[in-house]
């Protein structure tokens, strides 16, 4: 319980919201990873809450429904007070495809509710927009995803995607306060982080940032990514170079990159995939250090030296032309 106070709490754009700079990514309930039983879904969730995690992500697409039932159920079963947490969840993307109708996305919402458990969510983000058409997210879905606001069914709207481009690209063609927060992933860590290039836009703009996949979908780890992740080899050699060297040195990766990811205040929360208890008391561990101790700046010298090479590779995503 000592941890609780060393976790930070982090303004969300103009939303009002104060995220937990470590967010719960719950995709991982979804047994996208493996199974998960209920018990250890709800140790995690009950720990991260001890620990003074707020902020809780989840998406249908996920386990084809399964992490929002999952997270609903425990959320529901802890009795936890419903203004003591922040839930976002999506809509857009499913197991079965891409639809970013308004009708589907007026479905979405009232199938998300009832799995969740709950009478609104506080950010409802429109899911991996480089899989759709750029204007029709524009002209369609955000006035959807404003009704649904307005209505009371989700307090904020947001958008997500890999490309930093979509980003720019919708923002530009919405009034203002139309989006208030975007979801970034794959690029702010310590091997890409050009998302700190956009964040002076979002914050003219007033939109807040979170930033997700704070490992690069595995590539900041000791076991390194799984066969199918899409780096280039360059890349994933680079990256295992300086997993072995942070094993050498005594430490660990993935906490540089964690770290990494939190030192900038600027991004509200780093969502982090977890499914164990063990998981939460890692992470929040890494802020606590981090925030106690600072970064070993020695070792983020020299991982950022291996990395050079391949600093800020990314890989496709989406249709063209996104």
């Amino acid at each position: 319980m000592e941890q609780k106070t060393l976790l930070d709490k982090r303004n969300l754009g103009n939303t009002g919201l104060k995220l937990s700079c470590i967010g719960f990514g719950a995709s991982p309930l979804g047994n996208v990873f493996g199974l998960v039983s209920h018990n250890d879904a709800l140790s995690a969730v009950r720990r991260a809450l001890e620990l003074g995690i707020n902020f809780f992500d989840t998406s249908p697409y996920y386990g084809a429904t399964l992490s929002e039932t999952v997270l609903g159920n425990c959320l529901h079963e802890l009795a936890v007070p419903r203004g003591d947490i922040i839930v976002s969840t999506k809509c857009g993307r499913y197991a079965d495809g891409f639809d970013f109708s308004a009708e589907r996305v007026r479905r979405s919402i009232d199938e998300s509710l009832a799995r969740l458990r709950l009478d609104y969510v506080d950010i409802l983000h429109c899911h991996d927009v480089e899989f759709g058409s750029l204007d029709q997210i524009v002209e369609e879905t955000i006035p959807a995803l404003q009704r649904i606001k307005a209505e009371g069914k989700a307090r904020f709207v947001g958008i997500t995607g890999l490309p930093l481009g979509v980003f720019r690209y919708v923002l530009d063609r919405v009034g203002v306060g139309s989006v208030d927060v975007i979801l970034s992933y794959c690029h702010y860590s310590v091997n890409d982080s050009t998302l700190g290039d956009l964040i002076p836009y979002l914050r003219e703009k007033g939109v807040g940032v979170i930033t997700a996949s704070p490992l690069a979908m595995g590539l900041l780890t000791e076991s390194g990514p799984p066969d199918w992740h899409p780096a280039s080899p360059e890349l994933k050699s680079a990256c295992r170079a300086a997993a072995v060297h942070c094993k050498e040195k005594g430490t660990n990766i993935s906490k540089i990159a964690l770290q990494y990811s939190l030192m900038n205040e600027d991004i509200s929360t780093v969502l982090v995939g977890m499914n164990s208890l063990a998981h939460v008391e890692d992470n929040v561990g890494c802020a606590a250090e981090l925030r106690n101790a600072g970064i070993d700046e020695e070792i983020l010298q020299e991982v950022e030296a291996i990395l050079e090479p391949v600093k800020d590779q990314t890989w496709p995503s989406g249709i063209q032309p996104n």
